[in-house]
């Protein structure tokens, strides 16, 4: 095994054991905490944070907790004074002098700035902006419209005086069509007879802007234009087709979702079904109106996105488990809301798959081909994040020959990587792009995401097209419970590394010299699959396997002699007996020792959990496991090469040595792991393809090392049977046949990595009797082996020190 990876919380380890063997020497053992699931929930009482969630100091976590998930229930954007000022300006049909929303009117009344603005500011510092100008220019042509509030008018037209030269600054960032829609509105009020206190010059200026804008050879096909053209339609008033427009009108009488394009249309095409949109929206939510609507399902499943990507989701699982019943729900009856707009569609086919929702692709053939973005309005503007949705929607598929979403990941990976070389994606978005692109589903470590994703997090919420700022109302406390959840976690990882570490001198495991013994290397793999904090049993059995799987790995990658590789075989072999068999030698006998009395010390703890006892099931694992390295090193000192990729897999998948790792740590996860669970097929498989992942992984990336000394490695294999050669004769396959070889080799493990895919996240309808946090359990070990395999033999390499260093000792960076 090349690795270095929930929860029976049993406390602390003894020093020694009082089962079997004592330890090499006396040592004494730094003990774990007792974690617990309140503990790791967050018993702690005052928050303590900094930067940007600064002024929740002290606020006491259950009650953050509470208003984000008041939030995630029921998630409503922050009003727009744009799209209201809009529905305000919609007269009663067969009645133009009197609004037909006066709700609105009332509104916009009540709600401007002591500086005569209105609208939301973009930052802390409550500068002006683009937003705030085109929101305080509708808000005046509203209440123009109905000659009322004449003082709130004067005071509006003066604060935008004062700011106009915001209006005309190319470096200011824009809602989207603002240099159309500013200025159609700025042509409207001049017409109304409104003066601003600006020069005739600025005027002039912003008139240029919207001939610019016309001639702006912009992103996508004409269609996109047309669509982007029809989706800013109230910034062109009369110049509009609307005829044209209508066939962007969906089943709600909406254009586009956007409540200030459909008022536009009901002003100007006095169009039935987009007065009873608007009739329908300003009933439901009294005054003002949002930016889109409907957008709950969108806005709750980018709440459910940020929890996970926070790594604070686990504390509201019911929550997220209600909202995905009700988007499954959604998807099933094909709903517009959901199927029309790319990127809903995308992340909610994502969610809903990775929670084991049955969803077929064919939800998204829509998107299978690049027209479907090339058409659109995000094709117009370049817009990464619908395009980003879908690229990592794509990488989710289960089957070997899914061609809508091999179509997707195809193109929309190839866009992503043009958008990035030319510069065309947004500053704050290009980790996050660079990141999906270099680490596909199966190879991200989630604690080293949750770090980067909390310090990059922007509480200032994000942009929607024409609206400018939509903050999800909670965001200072997600960051806050996030902070603090981090900060926990590292507390407890910083004690387990500490016991590891005191546990590696007790067994004397630093005294082999031949031995990669890197307990913080091992630790970082257990963080893979078990970084909630209350998994802790788990993840020390998990790390403390690994090393000593690694340990044994080395003895027989020649550390060892063959007599004392035949020795330690029968001391595993015999187990409790091994009395009668005797050390040949100290290595030997510090090696069995601690891999004897540590499984002692775990299988104790697990079966107090599972209610039986499983050290035979834990002890066969180990057998298996040191067979296979035994058979590997008689191969590589006969210089035999295996005939058939099946013997060598049928000896290369044990020596990988998942064996001994996951069923252990499986049995600590905190529920019931029956034993037909563990004797069922299925178990048998998740097994084997995490085991044929990990293997093959390490094939490729240590092909040209043993291809020098003949070892067996499946990338050998596959050239020598492709050059019809093989056998014992070590002839090395040409370079253009072993890059062959590779490519057979790179799909097997994507054939595997389905496989697995499949069955972990496969709905959980009670077809699997192998539970779903075991299930998950492989699919994490598998990433291990993808993380650690991704440029060389991973153990040692100073990138994952790095990283181990940033998910467990290094303190966060907050933006401030």
């Amino acid at each position: 095994m090349m690795l270095l990876s929930s929860s029976y919380s049993g406390g602390q380890f003894p020093g020694v054991s009082p089962l079997g063997t004592r330890p090499k020497r006396s040592t004494t053992v730094v003990p774990l905490p007792v974690v617990t699931r309140a503990t790791a929930g967050g018993v702690r009482n005052n928050l303590e944070v900094v930067g940007n969630a600064g002024t929740l100091q002290g606020m006491d976590i259950d009650e953050l907790r509470v208003i984000v998930r008041k939030q995630l229930q029921g998630v409503e954007l922050s009003p727009s004074s744009y799209d209201t000022a809009w529905v305000a300006m919609v007269p009663v049909q067969g009645s133009p002098q009197s609004p037909c929303f006066p709700q609105c009117v009332e509104w916009i009344l009540q709600n401007q700035q002591e500086d005569g603005s209105w609208g939301h500011s973009a930052g802390p510092s409550g500068e002006v902006n683009k937003d705030i100008l085109l929101s305080t220019l509708a808000c005046v042509l509203a209440l123009n419209t109905w000659n009322v509030g004449q003082d709130h008018i004067r005071r509006g037209l003066s604060f935008i005086g004062r700011n106009f030269s915001v209006a005309i600054d190319g470096q200011c960032a824009a809602p989207v069509g603002f240099n159309i829609t500013f200025s159609g509105m700025l042509h409207l009020a001049i017409g109304m007879g409104l003066k601003f206190p600006v020069m005739e010059t600025d005027i002039d200026s912003i008139f240029r802007l919207r001939e610019v804008e016309f001639e702006r050879d912009a992103g996508g096909t004409a269609s996109a234009r047309k669509a982007f053209m029809a989706y800013v339609s109230e910034g062109l008033g009369r110049e509009q087709d609307w005829d044209h427009v209508m066939a962007y009108q969906r089943k709600n009488g909406s254009l586009f979702n956007s409540p200030s394009t459909t008022a536009a249309s009901a002003i100007h095409s006095c169009n039935d079904r987009a007065l009873d949109y608007l009739v329908s929206l300003t009933s439901k939510l009294g005054g003002p109106v949002p930016a889109i609507h409907p957008d709950k399902v969108y806005s709750q499943l980018c709440m459910v996105d940020t929890l996970e990507k926070m790594g604070i989701s686990s504390d509201f699982a019911c929550d997220i488990r209600d909202i995905l019943d009700m988007t499954y729900s959604c998807w099933m009856q094909d709903e517009e809301e959901i199927m029309l707009d790319m990127a809903t569609c995308a992340k909610a086919f994502r969610l809903l798959r990775m929670h084991g929702y049955d969803v077929s692709s064919e939800g998204m053939a829509r998107f299978a081909e690049r027209s479907s973005f090339d058409d659109s309005i995000h094709a117009y503007l370049n817009d990464t994040k619908p395009l980003l949705e879908l690229y990592k929607s794509s990488q989710l598929h289960f089957l070997e020959e899914d061609l809508i979403l091999e179509n997707i990941s195809s193109w929309s990976a190839k866009l992503l990587k043009q958008q990035l070389s030319s510069n065309k994606i947004m500053k704050s978005l290009m980790p996050e792009v660079e990141y999906a692109l270099k680490y596909p589903l199966y190879s991200t470590v989630d604690a080293l995401e949750h770090r980067g994703n909390i310090e990059r997090f922007n509480v200032n919420g994000f942009q929607r097209p024409k609206s400018g700022y939509c903050g999800s109302g909670a965001d200072k406390e997600i960051l806050a419970l996030a902070v603090d959840k981090f900060h926990y976690n590292q507390s407890v990882y910083q004690q387990e590394l500490r016991y590891l570490e005191s546990w590696v001198a007790e067994f004397g495991l630093d005294e082999l010299k031949f031995a990669r013994v890197i307990p913080l290397q091992s630790l970082l793999s257990a963080l893979v699959p078990l970084f909630p904090a209350e998994l802790s049993d788990a993840r020390i059995a998990f790390s403390q396997n690994c090393m000593l799987t690694t340990m044994v790995d080395d003895f027989f990658d020649g550390g060892g002699s063959m007599e004392e590789m035949v020795n330690f075989v029968a001391l595993i072999d015999e187990w409790d007996n091994h009395g009668e068999i005797g050390f040949c030698s100290n290595n030997v006998e510090i090696m069995f020792n601690a891999i004897y009395n540590t499984t002692k010390r775990n299988c104790a703890k697990a079966a107090l959990v599972q209610n039986r006892c499983v050290m035979d099931h834990i002890a066969k694992q180990w057998q298996v496991m040191v067979r296979a390295m035994k058979t590997e090193a008689e191969w590589a000192a006969s210089r035999h090469i295996p005939a058939t990729m099946e013997e060598y897999m049928s000896v290369g998948e044990p020596s990988f040595a998942l064996g001994p790792i996951v069923p252990l740590s499986a049995y600590l996860l905190g529920e019931e792991l029956p034993e037909e669970a563990v004797r069922s097929p299925e178990y048998g498989q998740l097994l084997r393809h995490a085991s044929a992942v990990g293997r093959l992984l390490n094939d490729v990336m240590t092909y040209e090392k043993e291809v020098l000394t003949w070892t067996p490695n499946s990338v050998l294999l596959q050239a020598l049977a492709a050059a019809r050669g093989g056998g014992e004769s070590p002839t090395p396959p040409s370079p253009a046949c072993a890059e062959a070889a590779r490519g057979e080799v790179r799909r097997a493990i994507q054939a595997s990595w389905r496989d697995l895919h499949r069955l972990v996240f496969r709905d959980d309808d009670g077809s699997s009797i192998v539970p779903r946090a075991c299930r998950e359990l492989f699919w994490g070990t598998a990433k291990v082996a993808n993380v650690f395999y991704q440029e060389v033999d991973g153990y040692t390499p100073k990138a994952m020190r790095g990283m181990a260093n940033a998910v467990i000792l290094d303190p966060l960076h907050l933006q401030q």
